[in-house]
């Protein structure tokens, strides 16, 4: 599964991003509610004979699914919720450089 990548590394990856969109908004004076991340995915789901290592879900791009006949994939959808570890009740917030033409 050369064009895919690990489930786990893409939404790691993810928190990356917006753990940085959330920093760099830090002193913005625009900033937007994170209520939901929507993601919708083409898995391959590869099962292992080794021991201690069960299912693993590999993340195609839309492209490379064509290549990938002798997988089995299926498309999932996951929200996610994003909160803030120090205050997991409160809204998270995401904020970035206004673009031009930007109101």
């Amino acid at each position: 599964m050369n064009d895919a990548v690990e489930l786990a590394d893409m939404i790691a990856q993810l928190r990356q991003e917006l753990s940085r969109a959330m920093e760099d908004g830090e002193d913005s004076g625009l900033r937007f509610k994170a209520e939901r991340v929507e993601l919708e995915l083409t898995v391959g789901v590869e099962r292992s004979r080794e021991p201690g290592v069960k299912v693993r879900f590999w993340v195609f791009d839309a492209g490379a699914t064509a290549k990938q006949s002798s997988a089995v994939t299926q498309r999932i959808t996951l929200t996610l919720q994003p909160v803030r570890a120090d205050a997991p009740e409160a809204m998270a917030l995401i904020s970035g450089d206004e673009l031009l033409g930007e109101d």
